[in-house]
């Protein structure tokens, strides 16, 4: 019985070793498979770093001519600005007066100022602006539009990233007009019942 007894188990005990060593040759089998995807991976990214080299850069860059003028009309509510654009070195004139003059809250300022910075053209030209009508968030809105203008008349292959950022679409939500027996656009009389 012993004989039997240790035959099964002298039987198991390879089995267990051919297990083990499989799993060995697998581990391995990866590791060399790794070190030639290293390989692969080097060439690859040799080859990727020579054509990213290569690639024309997509970023349009805002070229004027030094005497050039690019003149654009922009408008929000009753605001209506009327804005000429010439390189220079990203001095804005509203109505004479300095951008932090005219429009002395920061988020006034920011919004005039969102359509140069989506082009990275801040420094690189002068606005001069006139606006009337409105209040100064619709004229801060009417110089912005003006200016998206002006930049899509330089260089016309600004407009899809000024059109996905909305700068060139006019706002046209106005104050809604009164109606006739209505105290307002729509509020009514305090109903009475006597």
């Amino acid at each position: 019985m012993s004989e039997e007894a240790k035959t099964p188990e002298n039987e198991a005990a390879p089995v267990e070793e051919t297990a083990a060593e499989e799993t060995k040759s697998e581990e391995t089998a990866p590791e060399t498979a790794s070190s030639e995807e290293t390989t692969s991976d080097e060439t690859t990214s040799e080859e990727t770093t020579e054509v990213v080299e290569e690639a024309p850069v997509l970023n349009p860059v805002l070229a004027l001519a030094a005497d050039a003028r690019y003149t654009a009309t922009g408008k929000r509510k009753t605001a209506v600005a009327r804005v000429i654009l010439k390189p220079g070195t990203g001095v804005i004139t509203v109505n004479g007066r300095e951008l932090n003059e005219y429009f002395p809250r920061p988020t006034l300022q920011m919004t005039a100022k969102e359509s140069l910075e989506k082009v990275n053209s801040v420094d690189k030209v002068d606005v001069i602006a006139k606006v009337h009508g409105g209040g100064v968030a619709a004229q801060a809105g009417a110089v912005r539009h003006g200016i998206a203008r002006a930049l899509l008349e330089a260089n016309a292959d600004l407009r899809g990233e000024l059109k996905r950022a909305g700068f060139l679409t006019r706002d046209a939500r106005v104050k809604e007009r009164k109606k006739a027996g209505l105290k307002k656009a729509r509020k009514r009389p305090q109903f009475s019942k006597r």
